[in-house]
């Protein structure tokens, strides 16, 4: 079960970190709803290891038969290592780019709601929020578990 467990965990983590670097590779840092949208699929493409390492798991090593909550657990097990490489992976992406993500994030974003004709005291709300984002975001320990919850549920 436990190497079950990690084989598909990390084939799932490894699909996710070269979707990542084709996705800024190729189509660039600031993709907008092009990006975000790649970035759902490939998550749902790196997760369904989840579901072919319970098949795996229930076909080779219990004769074909699982129950829900076995099922669930190496299901857990597998999510819980692909999220655990995501974060990794983002992480070494971060100090690659000396962690610029979070400035040209709230630029872009601050830019596009300018664009859509936000302004006087909303836009200065949301600017605060932004600049409140940058201070959250260079924590570790608010980026990373920010970052396992993309990919975990």
């Amino acid at each position: 079960m436990i190497n079950i467990i990690f084989l598909f965990g990390t084939i799932g983590g490894l699909i996710e970190a070269a979707c990542f670097f084709f996705a800024f590779h190729v189509l660039g840092e600031n993709t907008g709803t092009e990006g975000m949208v790649f970035g759902y699929l490939s998550m749902i493409l790196s997760l369904s290891m989840v579901f072919i390492g319970v098949k795996r798991y229930r076909d080779v090593e219990l004769g074909g038969v699982i129950g829900f909550v076995r099922a669930f657990l190496v299901g857990l097990a597998i999510s819980i290592i692909a999220g655990i490489i995501y974060v990794g992976m983002w992480e070494l992406y971060m100090a690659a780019t000396h962690y610029t993500f979070a400035e040209v994030f709230t630029t872009n974003y601050i830019n596009a709601q300018k664009a859509a004709g936000l302004s006087g005291a909303k836009l200065d709300k949301l600017i605060a929020e932004m600049n409140t984002f940058k201070v959250q975001y260079a924590n570790p320990l608010y980026r990373m578990p920010m970052t396992f919850m993309e990919i975990f549920p």
